[in-house]
C-alpha cells in the first residue's frame, strides 16, 4: 500500500519505534514482552531499513524518509508526558480486550504496557500524519493518534488497516519471534520452500495479500480447489512462484519451481548442492551434521534425526549418536530436513572420531 502511495507522489515516513521498543508493544500478547537492549534495537532498525528497500522507493527524499520516535520522546520533559497522560482516562487504556483477557486470567498487565498506546498515539502528532497504514491489530493504538491530533487542533489522520494473515503454521500471525514467516530478506529458495509448507486452507488468502496475482486468477484457484479440479499442491506452486517473482523476478521464480519439483517430486538430488569436505572414518551422526555448516543448532539437528528427516548416503540414522562409516574417497549425499542438502566428499586417512554413547 505504501508503494502505491509513493507511485502517486506521496511521501512515506517510515517510523522506527526505537524509543517505544524499550517499552514493547503489547498487541497480540497474552504475556508481557521481554525487555530489549539498545544494541538489539539498533540492529533491528538497520535490518528494517535494508529490507524495506526491496519494496519502497528509498532513494528519493521527496518520497521516503526515515524517522525515529526517540527524536521527540528521548528528551521530552516528564511534566509534559504527565500532561499527556492527564488527558486519557485509565478506563480507556484498560478497555483493550487483550488487557481484559489477561486480567481475567490472573496475568500481569504492566503500567508501561498501558501507556504504550499514548506513546504511539503521540507519534502521529509529531509526524503530522495525514494517513497511517498499519495492520488491523494496530487500530487501537492509531486511534489514540487521532485523539491526540484533535486535541492539538490538527486534522485527524485517516487510518488504513491491512489484513493480518496467519503464519506458516496456520495458527498465529507471522512473527519473527515465532519463526512462522517468510522474510523479505529470504533467498528465492527459502521463500519458495516456505510457501510450499503453507497449509492448503491459506493459499487463497496469501495469494490475495502477498502477490500481484489478479483477483480473477485468485478466484479461479479458490473455486478449483473447492471443487477438486485444482490440486492444492499445484495452487501452492503457483503461489510460491508469484511470491518469489514479486521480489526476485520471473527467472528466479521459474528456476526455483524447477528446483523444487526436481527435488521433491522427482526426488532428484540437487545439482547445486554444496560440496563439503569431510574426513574419512567413523563419526557420530550429530557430529557429522554439526560439521556441515547448516546453521542449525544441535538440538534442532537431534530433532530432525529423531523425526527421520535426515538421510546420509541413502541411510537414515535412527539416533544422534549412530555411527556413520565414511570410506576414503567416498561421496555421500546428505539430506537434512526438507530444504538442506550437501555432497560429502571424504579424504584423508580413516580414523574413529565418534562412539556410541
Amino acid at each position: 500500500m505504501m508503494r502505491q502511495m509513493q507511485e502517486r507522489g506521496h511521501l512515506v515516513q517510515f517510523l522506527i519505534g526505537d524509543f517505544t521498543t524499550l517499552v514493547g508493544d503489547p498487541t497480540g500478547r497474552d504475556a508481557a514482552r521481554a525487555a530489549r537492549t539498545q544494541a538489539d534495537i539498533e540492529r533491528d532498525a538497520e535490518s528494517f531499513i535494508r529490507q524495506v528497500g526491496s519494496i519502497l522507493i528509498t532513494d528519493d527524499p521527496g518520497l521516503f524518509e526515515v524517522r525515529r520516535n526517540s527524536e521527540w520522546w528521548a528528551g521530552k520533559p516528564l511534566a509534559e508526558f504527565i500532561g499527556l497522560l492527564g488527558g486519557v482516562t485509565a478506563a480507556r487504556l484498560s478497555s483493550r480486550d487483550m488487557f481484559r483477557a489477561r486480567a481475567e486470567a490472573g496475568l500481569e498487565v504492566r503500567a508501561s504496557e498501558l501507556v504504550y498506546p499514548v506513546l504511539q498515539g503521540w507519534d502521529s502528532v509529531e509526524l503530522r500524519s495525514d494517513v497511517t497504514i498499519v495492520g488491523s491489530d494496530q487500530l487501537f493504538n492509531e486511534s489514540m493518534g487521532r485523539f491526540f491530533q484533535e486535541k492539538a487542533g490538527m486534522r485527524p489522520q485517516v487510518i488504513v488497516t491491512s489484513r493480518i494473515t496467519p503464519g506458516l503454521d496456520g495458527v498465529k500471525k507471522q512473527s519473527k519471534s515465532l519463526g512462522n514467516f517468510i522474510a523479505l530478506g529470504d533467498s528465492p529458495r527459502e521463500a519458495f520452500g516456505k510457501a510450499m509448507s503453507l497449509p492448503d486452507g491459506l493459499v487463497v488468502q496469501w495469494a490475495e495479500v502477498y502477490t500481484t496475482m489478479s483477483m480473477e486468477r485468485v478466484r479461479e484457484l479458490e473455486s478449483g480447489m473447492a471443487s477438486g479440479r485444482t490440486n492444492p499442491r499445484d495452487a501452492k506452486l503457483e503461489l510460491a512462484g508469484a511470491i518469489v517473482e514479486r521480489h526476485h523476478g520471473k527467472a528466479a521464480a521459474a528456476a526455483e519451481r524447477e528446483w523444487f519439483e526436481a527435488t521433491f517430486s522427482r526426488r532428484d538430488f540437487p545439482a547445486d548442492a554444496p560440496a563439503v569436505a569431510v574426513r574419512a572414518g567413523c563419526v557420530s551422526a550429530i557430529e557429522l551434521l554439526g560439521s556441515l555448516g547448516t546453521g542449525l543448532s544441535k538440538s534442532e539437528l537431534r530433532r530432525l534425526i529423531a523425526e527421520g528427516a535426515v538421510e546420509i548416503g541413502g541411510t537414515r540414522p535412527g539416533a544422534a549418536d549412530d555411527i556413520i562409516a565414511i570410506m576414503a574417497g567416498a561421496e555421500l549425499r546428505a539430506r537434512i530436513g526438507r530444504r538442506r542438502f550437501a555432497l560429502l566428499r571424504a579424504d584423508g586417512e580413516a580414523e574413529s572420531r565418534g562412539s556410541r554413547g
